[in-house]
């Protein structure tokens, strides 16, 4: 852990006293009274969130059917018969092989998450952040519009004792560094095909109904997602006052007070992040690293269908089809980003090289499930050792004493 990497009582004490306003007799706040301010607060924006989440939903659950329309017509102009063959032809060897890559990324998306809580002031091993990530994410399997995301802030709060701004925004970093990293992947991977001769190839895809939407929904997202980090990044850097000015603006109206609070809790919080440098450089590597190994894992499921590929082809074509497909899903459209995932996929593979549409279909398919498959395994048991449920979200309840330990209290 770097010098620094976390903020001392009284750096986060200062904090606190900046973000909460004075009292209606023009004293400063005690302990006990700004923490009954931040859950008042927190709660505020839990209903907020709540509103907003079931919006989300509604949108989600309708972009799904949409989505999944869409794919039952793709379907039929294809032989379904041969797609169902093409995945019951794939060599088990190579999707065991799958399997093992993806799940060994697990625990690297904990520890990149432990990072990233460890460089807002905040301590979890990397278990807990493992388990804690695994449940968010089989949430966002099962709940529409990624609100899945409340159950890790959630069980960062009751077991980590874990503010929610924080965890919000220990997700937004997360997510962040996500987007980057997939970018750059896209970027080498497009590189690579240009270097070798494969632009004519690509200019097709791009100029295609399918592959025009996936690759400028890619593009658009990158650039919003670079955009984000050079803001937060300058800003975090830059002493503007602005959070002093807005409270001036706001001071007499308190519900608005309330919500400026955590909002510049949360933002604060991101902004540390981007104040340490070697934060930054480990959490990147460690984005890498983990989407390094979910290209691997689609490389091998599209090896395991059978090509004349050579390795250097279908590693670049791979990477290029998982980066779009992922960028194309951040998007809430759909449940889980299925058939966005596999659109984009299929449509980049199939324009690249000479595999034909029912094999990559099938190796989109095939790849989708067999990572949802690992997440919803790994998620079940997190969730059933953590005693949760998927209805679970930020609401108020009494934190947990940090033990170091997932297993919650320590023994008498």
């Amino acid at each position: 852990m770097e010098n620094g990497g976390e903020r001392t009582g009284g750096e986060r004490s200062g904090q606190d006293e900046r973000s909460i306003p004075p009292t209606a007799d023009g004293r400063s706040p005690s302990r006990t009274e700004r923490t009954e301010s931040e859950r008042e607060s927190e709660c505020r924006g839990s209903s907020n969130r709540s509103l907003a989440d079931c919006t989300r939903g509604r949108l989600a659950i309708a972009g799904t059917v949409v989505v999944l329309l869409a794919l039952v017509v793709a379907l039929r102009e294809l032989d379904v018969r041969t797609v169902v063959g093409e995945v019951s032809s794939a060599d088990p060897r190579l999707l065991a092989g799958a399997i093992v890559v993806y799940a060994v990324s697990w625990p690297l998306r904990g520890l990149r998450y432990r990072d990233a809580l460890a460089a807002m002031g905040h301590r979890s091993d990397t278990t807990f952040a493992t388990m804690a990530v695994f449940a968010s994410q089989t949430a966002n399997l099962a709940i529409p519009a990624r609100a899945g995301d409340a159950v890790r802030a959630h069980v960062m709060r009751t077991n980590r004792d874990v503010p929610y701004t924080a965890g919000f925004a220990s997700l937004s970093v997360e997510r962040v560094f996500d987007l980057l990293t997939i970018a750059a992947l896209a970027g080498l991977s497009t590189a690579w095909l240009v270097l070798t001769d494969a632009a004519g190839p690509l200019a097709v895809v791009a100029s295609a109904d399918r592959g025009r939407t996936a690759v400028l929904v890619a593009a658009v997202v990158s650039l919003a997602s670079a955009g984000i980090g050079v803001a937060v990044v300058t800003s975090a850097r830059a002493d503007h006052g602005l959070g002093a000015w807005l409270h001036a603006r706001v001071e007499n109206w308190p519900r608005l007070e309330w919500g400026l609070d955590a909002m510049l809790r949360f933002v604060e919080d991101v902004q540390e992040v981007a104040r340490r440098p070697r934060a930054l450089v480990r959490i990147g590597a460690e984005s890498l690293v983990v989407w390094s190994l979910d290209v691997c894992t689609a490389v091998l499921v599209l090896a395991s269908l059978g090509n004349d590929l050579g390795f250097a082809s279908l590693l670049s074509v791979g990477t290029l089809a998982v980066s779009v497909g992922n960028l194309a899903k951040v998007l809430p459209l759909s449940q889980g980003g299925v058939g966005l995932y596999e659109a984009a996929f299929t449509a980049l593979v199939v324009g690249l090289t000479p595999i034909g549409p029912s094999t990559a279909l099938a190796a989109a398919i095939v790849d989708h499930a067999l990572k949802n498959g690992v997440t919803l395994i790994g998620g079940t048991g997190c969730i059933a050792a953590l005693g949760l449920s998927l209805s679970d979200g930020p609401k108020e309840s009494k934190p947990r004493r940090q033990t170091g330990s997932f297993l919650g209290w320590p023994k008498r």
